[in-house]
């Protein structure tokens, strides 16, 4: 743009003759001006990792229909990205849809609009050697139309809305309604005597009126973030980390800021700082739209310690000279709770300006920028989770599975954020490539609804990866194709979920719609060759191992007493609600009295130890070897594959692992 400016000021004045006949002399400032609307023709329909030339275009009024009809083919609940997805896909295979918001929002698009989460977590597609390829993306269809309309790997949230009501406002068969202010499911029982499932057939709505309406529907797509409606009609879930044993954690929540005055000056300023710095301490790595960095943030000093601290940037630019920032964390914050969601926001913009003024002390090429506006709603990472026909599992993950009711991808990083103040959280691996059941949509109990985004059927660990809008987006447009399947083939969800010629018929449906089903060709990660590969699946589905983005789980490292110990005791903690005589005693009595246990090497004798106290045997320290072994505690299978009984390693310890919980609770994690 300095360039055309440059162009502009030396040429102003004169006068072009063009070669085509019939035009005529124009100016250059008008032949440059054609020039340039060119250039923004082309960008609004690809966009452009370069950035975003021009203003702002402001948020387009949406129009809303007063009352919804008596019936609908498909009601959607939900207006976040996967909601939109799944109501133009259902309005595309002929359904008549209503897409109703319940929430006091003027805009569509959600967490990306309102909660201002501005950067895409994109997953790319493998090459053959298994490395990401960011020039390919897993998730095409519905989701690829939006991208396409903005500006890059972040984009403005003002784009983002107009390019969403955009995908809405064109398909005649959606009717869209606002500000709802009650979205309570009509539930009945089961026609079928052998089911005791119950149907959802309809929403009773409330509009912003008051007035309330009953609108019957064959099909209810919930795509609140929070499974709201499912969870109203009965449909069964598990909360937060309730899965591994501790349903009062949570992911933080994250309440997003602006900073104004930013310049292409101050961004290069704050790549440069990052050059040569691996960890990105003061600096940042960036493309044209997104940055991340400044991992000394990490050692702010909170006003509010225990319920919010920052950690390292992610920022997202804006084309009104602001930057978004994604990095305040706030504990303790119950999102079904609306009185808890009040109180972290409050929290938030309490401990905002401290940060600010930090950053601006601390880093001098942020010191001209100042606190813009603060997001209307939280960034909520974690609630429910529901029990669908399928849970997804790390596992899968691992596997890199692709199942046979596929209706899309993922391959994100399992990235598990700090859910206190006093763990960081982790990213357990990177997945290559891994398939969404259509089972996950589908709740068990309930027929009449799906549900889709991050309160679908994922355990909480691989819902690190699968919670991303891409993927939620996939999963929204299968949702809409299936209900028209649904409704033609006079047959129920679970009723697709047990037959693979429906699934197949909704695949060659999202195909033909621009979703791609067909997996791109990779060989299988390093470690899935290891020996202690089936002892690894065990220690991640527990929440014991991470391999971080590389995925190097360190299988070859020497362990030690402390970390059996705590291993054992967080396998303790996970299974103890469902099988609570596999493991009565905590394990820590076995490492009394040994100097720097965390430090020392593991021996079989002291693992067999460990072992025996852990599920309660009256045993001696020199009968435990023996004990585990007869009792087959330990497989000797697993006993022989220790190469060095005098230092074991990971790997072996997460073969014990495996062993133990099969032959105390049964549970094989496959």
């Amino acid at each position: 743009m300095q360039q055309i400016k440059e162009l502009l000021k030396k040429l102003e004045g004169r006068t072009w003759r063009l070669p085509s006949k019939g035009m005529g002399l124009i100016s250059a400032f008008t032949f440059l001006l054609l020039i340039s609307c060119s250039w923004w023709a082309w960008w609004a329909v690809n966009g452009s990792e370069a950035g975003a030339p021009g203003q702002s275009q402001g948020f387009k009024k949406v129009v809303s229909v007063k009352a919804p009809d008596e019936e609908y083919d498909v009601i959607v609940t939900g207006t976040d990205p996967e909601g939109i997805a799944a109501a133009v896909s259902a309005a595309r295979n002929g359904q008549k849809t209503l897409l109703v918001e319940g929430k006091d929002r003027d805009v569509l698009g959600g967490l990306f609009t309102v909660g201002w989460l501005n950067s895409l977590d994109n997953s790319f597609a493998p090459n053959e050697d298994g490395k990401a390829n960011p020039d390919k993306f897993l998730n095409e269809g519905i989701f690829q139309e939006w991208r396409k309309g903005v500006e890059g790997t972040s984009f403005d949230i003002r784009t983002a809305a107009n390019k969403f009501y955009e995908l809405v406002r064109k398909e005649k068969k959606i009717d869209l309604l606002m500000h709802a202010s009650a979205l309570e499911p009509i539930v009945t029982d089961s026609t079928n005597s052998s089911s005791e499932a119950k149907t959802v057939t309809g929403l009773t709505i409330t509009t912003a009126d008051g007035k309330i309406h009953k609108v019957k529907a064959k099909t209810v797509i919930d795509a609140t973030q929070d499974a709201d409606v499912a969870a109203a009609a009965g449909v069964p879930f598990t909360f937060g980390r309730e899965d591994l044993g501790d349903e009062k954690s949570l992911m933080a929540v994250t309440l997003v800021f602006s900073l104004k005055g930013m310049t292409e000056d101050i961004w290069q300023q704050m790549i440069k700082k990052g050059a040569g710095d691996p960890n990105l301490s003061k600096g940042m790595g960036a493309d044209a739209m997104s940055g991340w960095g400044y991992s000394d943030m990490w050692n702010y000093e909170s006003t509010n310690p225990d319920r919010v601290r920052m950690r390292g940037l992610n920022i997202g630019r804006q084309k009104d000279g602001t930057i978004l920032i994604n990095a305040l964390q706030i504990f303790g914050v119950d999102p079904l709770n609306p009185e808890s969601v009040k109180q972290g926001i409050e929290i938030g913009k309490a401990e905002i300006p401290h940060v600010v003024a930090h950053m601006k002390k601390h880093y001098p090429e942020l010191a001209t920028l100042e606190l813009g506006s603060i997001a209307p709603e939280l960034y909520v990472r974690e609630s429910r989770h529901m029990i669908g026909e399928y849970r997804l599992t790390m596992t899968d993950l691992l596997d890199n599975r692709d199942h046979w009711d596929k209706i899309g991808y993922g391959s994100y990083n399992a990235d598990i954020q700090s859910t206190n103040a006093k763990y960081r959280g982790t990213i357990i691996m990177k997945p290559t490539q891994y398939a969404i059941p259509f089972r996950t949509l589908v709740p068990q109990k309930v027929d009449g609804i799906l549900v889709v985004g991050r309160s679908a059927s994922f355990d909480s660990l691989p819902h690190g990866s699968a919670r991303t809008v891409p993927v939620g987006m996939a999963a929204g447009q299968a949702a809409g194709a299936a209900a028209a399947i649904a409704s033609e083939r006079k047959v129920t969800f679970r009723d697709m979920t047990n037959s693979k010629p429906l699934v197949t018929e909704l695949q060659d449906k999202l195909t033909k719609q621009g979703v791609r089903l067909q997996p791109y060709p990779f060989g299988p990660p390093a470690y899935t060759k290891h020996k202690a590969y089936e002892g690894l699946k065990t220690a991640v589905s527990l929440g014991i191992a991470s391999g971080h983005e590389t995925n190097d789980f360190a299988l070859d490292k020497p362990s030690n007493p402390k970390q059996l110990v705590n291993a054992i005791n967080t396998m303790r903690t996970v299974i103890s609600k469902a099988y609570p005589k596999a493991l009565t005693a905590g394990a820590d009595v076995t490492i009394k009295g040994l100097t720097k246990p965390d430090e020392i090497g593991l021996t079989w004798e002291q693992a067999a130890w460990t072992i025996s106290q852990a599920v309660g045997a009256k045993v001696r320290r020199n009968e435990a070897a023996a004990y585990v072994l007869d009792q087959k505690i330990v497989n000797g299978t697993t006993y022989d594959q220790i190469t060095d009984k005098a230092k074991l390693t990971y790997g072996e310890v997460y073969l014990l692992l495996r062993d133990v919980l099969k032959a105390q609770a049964g549970v094989v994690y496959n």
